[in-house]
């Protein structure tokens, strides 16, 4: 039990050794990134649905019997 305790405690030391080691990126990195990313999204989301009408179009001009 005891190894077990140690191994437990080196573990979190290491953790705690390389949260250390992380470069954080600055805040208006994040916020310039976080803004482009919901842009991008968008762009996605209004591209897919202009798609989603003109193929409804296109398919409409189908005649069925």
């Amino acid at each position: 039990m005891n190894d077990t305790v140690n191994n437990i405690i080196a573990y979190l030391k290491a953790v705690r050794l390389e949260w250390s080691k992380i470069n954080w990126p600055e805040r208006r990195q994040v916020i310039a990134e976080t803004v482009f990313v919901i842009i991008i999204v968008f762009a996605f989301t209004v591209s897919v649905y202009l798609l989603d009408i003109i193929y409804k179009a296109v398919l409409g001009l189908i005649p069925t019997r």
